[in-house]
């Protein structure tokens, strides 16, 4: 009888043993198979939260097919204490295994809201966005002009929300004083800027940053980043170019970024200038001379006088020779790779046409051509605007 007993209680034993291992296996197969999920989803992690909080929320949007699997999943990987917040992008047919992965792995959030502060050539903004998961594009939520003081209720909501992403996106030909300025202002940054970086050493570019970033270390980076630019194109100059160091290098970059925001014309224009600098020409640039009349610190925002032309000034290249002594703003580095590497060209002149880009002579008969045209131009554009 005992024996009979002792038999079938080994038998139970085993199947219990059985059972469980299936169920195992079953949970293993379930932890990292594709997901349930058919559209993506921003998956939004509190400080202080657990994963028991998190399986709940991804049941709830149908992101995983059992919750206790996921947590169960978690422990088993040793992986439940390193739950991080912030938003996460869970991409259609994520496993439960992935998932873990991104909410643990921990860098910066992958969807939500992110903040652009735009420095531009004349203004600063601020644009609040939010991922859209299920297009993968971003929808607007705020822009405004944010050295104008008032701020949008958007703006300060998303501002509290601890898992707000931040990023500084600077324009090509800002000037060094114009970013120090907007940094200055941006509220998310923290720290003072004992001195301002030489014009032309921060490179244009975005930045991500975390809120309470320090403004002397970004223009750090960015002092760094650009050294990197110059050092590059100038290793990668035409041997003939009539420029003696990367620093004048440099400053053409500076002039041919102000001269043209046409990207295809980067090079033509530097054409001209490495033209005039070839045959002792004077470069004749507008830029220059408003940069020695305002240092880059503000925008002239009109004309420039027949009596600033002719104004003395060491940037002012209708009465200098050469290059100026530095340069007039921050480069891209397809201006600093222009400036080395220009268009073979005889072009010796260039003026507007109207359309945003420049109608390039060779010849002074043909620029005075241009010129007349520029002018037509210019003149139906005011006679339509009623000025």
């Amino acid at each position: 009888m005992w024996r009979s007993l002792a038999s079938n209680a080994l038998t139970v034993l085993a199947v219990v043993l059985f059972l469980g291992a299936g169920v195992i296996l079953w949970g293993q197969s379930q932890y990292s198979a594709e997901g349930p999920l058919d559209t993506a989803i921003c998956l939004r992690v509190e400080r202080g939260s657990n994963m028991t909080r998190v399986s709940k929320d991804l049941e709830e949007q149908g992101a995983v097919v059992s919750g206790t699997i996921f947590r169960l999943g978690a422990e088993y990987t040793d992986k439940s204490n390193q739950l991080k917040a912030g938003s996460f992008l869970v991409r259609e047919g994520s496993s439960m295994s992935d998932i873990v992965d991104q909410v643990t792995r921990g860098g910066a959030s992958t969807c939500g809201t992110e903040i652009v502060y735009r420095i531009g050539v004349t203004r600063t903004t601020a644009l609040v966005r939010e991922l859209d998961p299920a297009t993968l594009e971003y929808v607007e939520r705020a822009d405004f002009d944010f050295s104008e003081g008032e701020v949008p209720e958007t703006y300060v909501k998303k501002r509290a929300e601890r898992d707000t992403r931040y990023r500084i996106a600077m324009a090509e030909g800002v000037t060094t004083a114009q970013v120090v300025q907007a940094l200055e202002e941006i509220d998310v940054l923290s720290g003072e800027v004992a001195k301002r970086p030489l014009e032309g050493m921060l490179a244009p570019d975005s930045y991500e940053v975390r809120d309470g970033a320090d403004r002397a270390a970004l223009l750090a980076q960015m002092v760094e980043k650009q050294t990197l630019r110059i050092n590059a194109a100038w290793e990668s100059r035409q041997p003939d170019v009539p420029l003696a160091d990367p620093e004048e290098m440099l400053i053409l970059a500076s002039i041919i970024e102000k001269e043209t925001g046409v990207p295809e014309e980067r090079r033509q224009v530097a054409s001209v200038f490495t033209n005039r600098l070839n045959r002792g020409m004077r470069l004749q640039t507008d830029p220059t001379v408003i940069y020695g009349l305002t240092k880059g610190e503000y925008v002239l925002g009109r004309g420039l006088r027949q009596s600033e032309l002719r104004k003395i000034t060491p940037w002012n290249t209708y009465v200098i020779e050469g290059l100026p002594p530095t340069p007039i703003a921050n480069p891209g580095l397809a201006s600093l790779e222009a400036a080395v590497n220009p268009d073979e060209s005889e072009y010796v002149f260039f003026v507007a046409d109207g359309t945003g880009g420049h109608a390039f002579a060779e010849t002074l008969e043909e620029h005075n051509r241009n010129v007349v045209k520029w002018r037509e131009i210019e003149a139906e554009r005011k006679k339509n605007s009623g000025n």
